[in-house]
């Protein structure tokens, strides 16, 4: 299945009731985080250290399988301005190659500030310096898929409404 390009066409994608998977793509880990079957709630699960693409994928793919995920959302690292550069060529590269892996419905969310959200909310939560470098790119997944859950429910309460 290709890389979908909207919230809609993923939406309608997307198995009944079954969770999703959010990812945050950095050059050295994989913050992963689930959500609940509802789609309702993102939670960070955990983070994965990059080797090469081929284990990535398998980890990934065996961490839906196992989670009974319906579908993947990974972050696209734009600019501050909406354009694209180098890293979100790298993210929609990693998608488009997870997808010839996987039936499951792929789509890229805008992840600008994620991080930055990420970070603000482990500073609130009084997070020692050590254990925010160990969980900020699960968090930052974490925000990446509630951001597309709150759209999906958005999308959903207009369906209705109609």
């Amino acid at each position: 299945m290709p890389v979908l390009a909207t919230p809609e066409a993923f939406a309608a994608a997307l198995p009944p009731g079954r969770g999703l998977m959010g990812l945050d793509l950095g050059t050295k880990t994989i913050g992963v985080a689930v959500s609940d079957r509802r789609r309702s709630v993102a939670t960070p699960l955990q983070t994965l250290r990059r080797g090469k693409f081929t284990a990535d994928a398998e980890a990934l793919l065996r961490l839906a399988a196992e989670r009974e995920i319906g579908g993947i959302v990974l972050g696209l690292p734009r600019n501050m301005d909406g354009s694209e550069g180098p890293r979100a060529q790298s993210a929609r590269a990693f998608a488009r190659n997870l997808a010839a892996r996987t039936e499951l419905p792929i789509a890229l969310w805008d992840e600008r500030l994620s991080t930055v959200a990420a970070e603000r909310a482990l500073l609130e939560a009084d997070t020692s310096r050590k254990r925010r470098a160990e969980v900020i790119d699960a968090v930052a997944a974490a925000i990446i898929l509630q951001g597309l859950l709150d759209r999906l429910a958005y999308l959903e309460r207009g369906a209705r409404e109609r």
